[in-house]
């Protein structure tokens, strides 16, 4: 029965691939992988022998239609990206979408995602939280950063290493410099790091150890401050 399975790769540790995964990834019909070349390593490490196709952020709109009709067909195809749940700031989101559109069967296995065990080792409240994913570049970014600046819930974004800087300074600027915040690098790899403490704190500490490899900053809300309750009687009365 055709089917598209999303599967998550480790997102640094191979260990963290599961057995459904591999199982899965032997069985289908054919892998579409966002980079042919990094996956290939993965497929080869696990002995993976199934047909990839290339499918990534700049060819995902053309490809959707033909892979649509594969599995019309009777194929079954799994997604996966560079690393951890395909769709999550990856390329996904257009395919699933057209299989939901056209009643094929979508099923995405858990597994490995750089966001939750970020959240879960900052410290900062989880129960309830935002993922923001990447900030825009230039356009839209200071109107994010001001609507940010009112989220009373945890905040997830993903920041690469040449931009960690200006972000924890805009940190300071939007949000005050007080603000907790925990940055991890290189989650699950060898050299995995958290630091946590405030803006300014987290900002000292980079500026001064340049950051390198896969980062997630995970940013505390807004302090939401109770007014003292007013009495219910005049000031006349009380007297």
């Amino acid at each position: 029965m055709s089917k598209l399975y999303i599967v998550p790769t480790p997102i640094g540790n191979l260990e963290d691939m599961t057995f459904r995964a591999i199982r899965v990834l032997k069985e289908v019909d054919l892998i579409l992988a966002e980079d042919t070349r990094t996956s290939g390593k993965l497929l080869k490490h696990f002995e993976i022998g199934t047909h990839m196709h290339s499918h990534h952020m700049h060819n995902e709109h053309k490809t959707t239609e033909n892979l649509i009709a594969r599995l019309k067909a009777g194929e079954t195809i799994a997604l996966i990206s560079d690393a951890g749940t395909p769709a999550i700031s990856d390329p996904g989101f257009l395919l699933t979408r057209a299989c939901v559109e056209n009643n094929i069967e979508v099923e995405c296995l858990p597994g490995a995602t750089a966001f939750v065990p970020a959240l879960v080792n900052s410290g900062l409240p989880n129960d309830k939280f935002v993922f923001e994913g990447f900030l825009p570049d230039k356009k839209g970014r200071q109107t994010r950063f001001l609507a940010l600046a009112e989220e009373t819930r945890t905040m997830i974004l993903y920041v690469s290493p040449h931009k960690l800087i200006k972000t924890l300074s805009e940190f300071i600027q939007y949000f005050g410099e007080d603000r907790q915040v925990c940055v991890s690098r290189e989650l699950s790899k060898l050299h995995e790091e958290n630091v946590r403490g405030t803006a300014k704190e987290v900002l000292a500490h980079f500026e001064k150890n340049a950051p390198r490899g896969e980062i997630v900053v995970v940013v505390a809300g807004k302090t939401i401050t109770k007014e003292p309750k007013k009495s219910k009687f005049s000031k006349d009365e009380e007297e």
